[in-house]
């Protein structure tokens, strides 16, 4: 029997190009190079694509929840058209000043998706381009990794630690390289 391999995205900065003033519409929404060859190659090795993502943009009145659905399922559609598969979205629409559990840097989208899925998130690589990505994978015991492509940076410069790769295309191609060299016991 085939055990279910996950692996845990951010979206904005990882899978697409972020913006300062939000991703609001559909118009907006455009993937990073290669990110889409990341998510067919990952879908390839038969890995189940999770996304978590904070999305303020919501409680602060910029973005409205119709036009979320339409840049979800555009960039859901996208994957698709070339091959990839996204498991499943997670969102967090709380404003940061609610100091929500769910909000990353908390690790509460990470925990909620554990228990729904049954999953053990230590066996689980989560991919992002933020400081407070990479405090979320690590408050929930996933294993970080970064990406340079968005607010990469900002990792490199506080996170020395962090294993960080150019965009999400290599760092798929590590977790693969690593997942078989020491098969997971999920």
């Amino acid at each position: 029997m085939t055990k279910n391999k996950y692996i845990i995205l951010d979206r904005d900065g990882v899978l697409n190009y972020d913006s300062p003033t939000y991703i609001k519409n559909v118009g907006e929404w455009a993937p990073i190079p290669r990110s889409l060859e990341a998510i067919a190659l990952l879908t390839k090795h038969d890995y189940k694509i999770l996304l978590i993502s904070n999305q303020a943009g919501i409680s602060r009145d910029i973005i409205n929840y119709s036009d979320l659905i339409k840049i979800h399922n555009a960039l859901v559609s996208t994957c698709t058209s070339q091959g990839g598969s996204i498991y499943s979205t997670y969102y967090c629409y709380d404003h940061p000043d609610e100091h929500s559990e769910y909000r990353k840097p908390k690790p509460g989208m990470f925990l909620e998706i554990a228990n729904r899925l049954n999953i053990n998130l230590a066996n689980i690589f989560a991919i992002g381009d933020s400081p407070r990505d990479i405090e979320a994978s690590l408050a929930s015991g996933c294993k970080p990794l970064g990406v340079r492509t968005g607010n990469g940076k900002k990792i490199e410069d506080e996170m020395p630690n962090i294993d960080i790769f150019d965009d999400l295309f290599d760092a798929a191609k590590f977790v693969i390289e690593y997942d078989k060299q020491y098969i997971l016991n999920i």
